[in-house]
């Protein structure tokens, strides 16, 4: 019989890696409750309509990625492709209307059927931010400006720069879509069968092709900018004044587009050239219309989700865990009061390692092992006296210290990582 092996595109996150996912998951935590965002989490499947609703029947995630089956009770369930949508669902469901303008973060697994590669798995994982019920561009800003804040925190402002783009108002779109059926009607021999589907429901969503044929055709398509009305064109100047004012610059590129018909305005990312041709590791935008097409009331919203996977292999390597405590018992009359004193230790804050088989040279290998900082060596004689033997790991210096004094004794070495 083979080996076991994890399903095409999953892997499992062994202790050095998911500390670098933790530090992600972590920092971004952290900095989005600063801004005043407060922690949600959805559930990892959903009524498969609430992905089809809100992503397209066109887009390849709906008739590509998604993993999509049948439920014992015969509904149709998706596992989570993304979060946003999942968002304005748990919005609507558990009527948070009321507590606009709304500020949440989440961080989970999402689930995708993509090719595996760098930065790219079938299983990965997100954090998100959305702002639900502010209209105005300085959610954008303040959306972004916390994008940045988190990839500064984890140490990644000289790999990643901003691009952005405005995707202007349903009317400057209405305008665009008219220019852009008409130049690629001019060249529908050369885009896939994907895409020739979509230029008939939904042209936009052509420019989130990954097909290179279409990626050739778009990249000579006329500029939405062309297509602004006045109001778009203040909108995102008001967005670039407000990104100058909170210290984060950014470049404009006119190619950057959503397609969904909710998108509108601000479209950005932050993107590297340290992860080949995954480039993007923090996206998002505005998307007004996605509560209204999912059956709520008019809600404008903004957000942003970065793949952890991504940014861990840009981070540097996080600080290692506080080193532990290492408790020994030599005899077996020792060990039901060693096993006191370290569940005294680990009350008191301190990381504690019980080596637990072998003579008392074994037990050392093993705390080595562990790289404890110090241990405490409990034998039947030092139990006799009421006390313990502290060796510190580094020097070799080894004192007796009485029981009661312990916790006092090893406080310099609490928070040691090195």
């Amino acid at each position: 019989m083979p080996a076991l092996q994890p399903v095409r595109g999953t892997h499992d996150l062994l202790p050095d890696e998911k500390r670098r996912h933790r530090f992600v998951e972590e920092t971004a935590r952290a900095i989005a409750e600063r801004y005043g965002y407060a922690e949600i989490s959805t559930p990892i499947f959903e009524f498969t309509e609430v992905f089809r609703r809100t992503l397209g029947d066109t887009s390849d995630i709906v008739t590509k990625e998604m993993y999509t089956f049948e439920d014992k009770g015969g509904d149709s369930i998706t596992l989570r492709p993304e979060y946003t949508a999942a968002v304005a669902r748990a919005f609507l469901s558990n009527g948070l209307a009321q507590h606009l303008p709304l500020k949440v973060f989440c961080a989970g697994p999402m689930f995708r059927y993509e090719r595996p590669q760098k930065g790219r798995l079938r299983q990965f994982h997100q954090v998100d931010v959305e702002i639900l019920g502010v209209a105005e561009p300085v959610a954008d800003v303040e959306i972004i400006a916390l994008g940045a804040h988190v990839l500064d925190a984890l140490g990644l402002k000289d790999k990643v720069k901003l691009e952005l783009n405005t995707l202007g108002d349903s009317e400057s779109r209405n305008a665009y879509r008219s220019v852009l059926i008409g130049y690629l009607q001019n060249h529908k021999s050369r885009l896939s069968p994907d895409s020739l589907v979509r230029l008939e429901r939904n042209p936009l969503r052509i420019f989130d092709s990954k097909d290179a044929g279409d990626q050739d055709v778009v990249a000579g398509a006329p500029l939405l900018r062309d297509s602004l009305n006045g109001a778009s064109k203040r909108y995102f100047e008001q967005l670039l004044r407000g990104l100058e004012a909170a210290g984060v610059s950014a470049t404009v590129n006119p190619g950057l587009v959503r397609g969904l018909d909710y998108y509108c305005h601000t479209a950005f990312e932050f993107v590297t050239d340290a992860l080949g041709a995954q480039g993007a590791v923090l996206a998002g935008g505005r998307y007004d219309g996605l509560i209204e097409q999912l059956g709520g009331p008019p809600t404008p919203g903004t957000g942003w989700a970065a793949g952890i996977e991504r940014l861990s292999m840009l981070i540097a390597e996080p600080p290692a865990p506080a080193r532990p405590i290492a408790v020994l018992a030599v005899g077996d009359g020792a060990e039901p009061k060693a096993v006191q004193v370290a569940q005294q230790l680990r009350k008191h804050g301190f990381i504690v390692e019980m080596p637990m088989t072998g003579n008392l040279k074994k037990r050392m290998r093993q705390a080595n092992k562990a790289r404890a900082r110090a241990v405490v060596i409990l034998g039947e004689d030092e139990l006799a006296r009421g006390a313990a033997t502290v060796r510190d790991m580094e020097t070799g210096e080894q004192t007796e210290v009485r029981l009661d004094g312990i916790a006092d004794r090893l406080a310099p070495y609490r928070q040691e990582r090195t």
